[in-house]
């Protein structure tokens, strides 16, 4: 049932020109003098947030189109305002040294559309499947997985490049997961015979198709991540319908937390110096931002125990904190405790005679958005003896790795978000439906890809040596650490508490978060956390390849003048 019809304003001014919408049509008309579209219900301009600078009417399309004079206004301003503002940024992890348009400028007028399988080349010939298999090979090596791809062979790799970031690389990690766990069939399985009695005092885990079919616990994967973690694994857990430990806790088992008996299940693992995990807030939010191995080890044992397989999310350079978890250690505990309840190898039967596949019970995804870009160049540093230390291990030299996702447009520096995900080929789930529409398997999220960011990545990487790349991370490197020099040093002038902070081996430096006009000139990322029992407005700068000691000085300037920190980022 609709409500009463509302009068449409016929006088909302609109476009450059600021003609009302309804007098704006011009050319082909219908019976009543304007095609049938909707016409604007109120004023835009008084609804959508400003951009300073910029105004909106300016960019608005009105039916008759943009005059050439309007359109090159509009454009002027807003690429003004972007290379400002871009040169500016200091707030994300996003590369803006980007030098592209000479040379790929030409490749924006084809069509170019990676859809599908990036090993089979398809019916969608105008692919650059040929520069993201080069990619994909190069991630491969860095990150010490077998290569190159081959179908036939269950230990290497595969992967694809993603048409979003990270964000991307992380929902589909947590579905093949998910998929993997819960007993789907496999793309490339492996079959071993089916094994014979178990000798005496041994136990063989062996699970019938019939058991997922009637919702066993055994299929039924609970995701664990830590505070720190990046919300889009959050995001993915509700697209996918995956069980959360709160949820899953909650929902069987309440008032069994297993880190405070009678405390409501945390959201998330704690993290090393962080809350309690008991949910009541306490605890000190000011750690390093890494997982809390020892309190992982005891969420998974719990529901290890009970037979639920696990998904472990672990962060390599966290969004805020930029910290790097101990990705060997955790992984290891994880197979031990599931090793322990029978999850480390299970048969898997899929309700046929013959062979079963075996798997494991757990998942562990490394999300390295920009460390898994980046820190492999400062451990080869550290192996040449120019930095004293580097991040601690996190690829596929470590056998309890299924995955593993990493950002284009962060470490490398990208137009627009893209990445690369990986596995192991013997992880890999059939894919919902074959389509003989694209000639090839449609094995990645999308369906048509964007040819367009392998062309980008492979620019990048075709360009710049590994010596060029290990010379950039140590500049980075030291450039965090002039600008955290810098802030304590502001810190100590201004005789106030800034809270600067740097977790180890992090391009991120984090201080109280300054007035907004700072945080937009900087475009400086927030974030507020509890420490001791108070609330704390963070900001942070990431020390990335464009920044430059210049811009850091520019920013701590700003921040040493007078009303930098307003009332509205004081310690509340």
């Amino acid at each position: 049932m609709t409500g009463p019809a509302r009068s449409v304003p016929t006088d909302i001014p609109f476009g450059p020109a600021d003609v009302p919408w309804q007098k704006a049509f011009s050319g082909l008309r219908t019976l009543d003098g304007t095609p049938t579209v909707t016409p604007p219900s109120s004023d835009p301009r008084e609804t959508y947030d400003d951009v300073p600078g910029i105004p909106y009417a300016g960019f608005q399309l009105p039916a008759c189109a943009l005059t050439e004079e309007q359109y090159t206004e509009a454009e002027s301003l807003l690429r003004a305002h972007l290379q400002r503002q871009c040169r500016n940024s200091v707030g994300f992890q996003l590369n803006g040294d980007l030098d592209y348009q000479h040379r790929l400028a030409p490749y924006l007028d084809l069509p170019v559309n990676n859809a599908g399988d990036p090993y089979r080349t398809g019916s969608v010939t105008h692919n650059t499947k040929i520069l993201e298999r080069a990619v994909l090979d190069y991630f491969a090596s860095l990150w010490n997985a077998r290569w190159p791809h081959r179908d036939d062979d269950p230990e290497s790799y595969w992967g694809y490049t993603l048409t979003m970031g990270a964000s991307e690389g992380n929902l589909y990690a947590l579905w093949n997961a998910r998929e993997y766990l819960s007993g789907s069939p496999l793309l490339h399985p492996t079959p071993t015979p089916t094994p014979g009695p178990s000798a005496p005092g041994t136990a063989r885990n062996t699970l019938a198709a019939a058991h997922r079919e009637q919702g066993s616990d055994s299929f039924h994967p609970v995701v664990l991540f830590s505070a720190d973690t990046h919300y889009s694994v959050t995001k993915a857990t509700r697209l996918l319908g995956l069980d959360t430990m709160r949820s899953l806790g909650e929902r069987r088992f309440p008032g069994e937390n297993p880190l405070g008996r009678g405390t409501p299940w945390p959201a998330a693992v704690p993290s090393a110096g962080g809350a309690d995990g008991k949910g009541d807030g306490d605890g000190d939010g000011d750690g390093d931002g890494t997982i809390d191995v020892d309190r992982l080890a005891v969420i998974v044992r719990f529901f290890a125990a009970r037979g639920f397989p696990v998904i472990v999310n672990l962060n390599y350079g966290s969004a805020f904190k930029g910290a790097y978890d101990d990705v060997a250690s955790a992984a290891r505990m994880v197979h031990d405790i599931c090793a322990e309840h029978g999850l480390d190898e299970r048969h898997v039967d899929h309700g046929r005679p013959g062979p079963t596949d075996v798997r494991t019970g757990y998942w562990v995804h490394v999300d390295g958005a920009l460390g898994a870009g980046y820190a492999p160049y400062l451990q080869m540093a550290h192996q040449a003896g120019l930095v004293a230390a580097a991040p601690p291990l996190f690829d596929f030299r470590l056998p309890q790795i299924h995955s593993i996702t990493t950002s284009g447009h962060k470490w490398m520096g990208t137009p627009w978000p893209c990445g690369v995900y990986m596995t192991r080929t013997r992880l890999q789930m059939l894919p919902p439906a074959e389509s003989e529409y694209i000639g090839s398997a449609d094995t990645t999220f999308g369906g048509s890809r964007n040819g367009f960011s392998p062309l980008v990545m492979w620019d990048h990487l075709a360009r710049r040596s590994y010596d060029d790349q290990i010379r950039a991370a140590v500049e980075c490197d030291r450039l965090a650490r002039y600008a955290h020099d810098r802030l304590r040093d502001l810190q100590a002038e201004s005789g106030r508490d800034l809270w600067v902070a740097r977790s180890p081996f992090s391009l991120a430096v984090r201080f109280r978060r300054p007035s907004t006009l700072i945080v937009t000139r900087y475009s400086l990322s927030c974030e507020t956390t509890r420490v001791a029992g108070l609330v704390r407005p963070y900001a942070h700068l990431y020390a990335m390849p464009h920044v430059t000691r210049d811009l850091i000085d520019a920013l701590i300037r700003d921040l040493a003048a007078p009303g930098a920190f307003s009332p509205d980022s004081a310690n509340t």
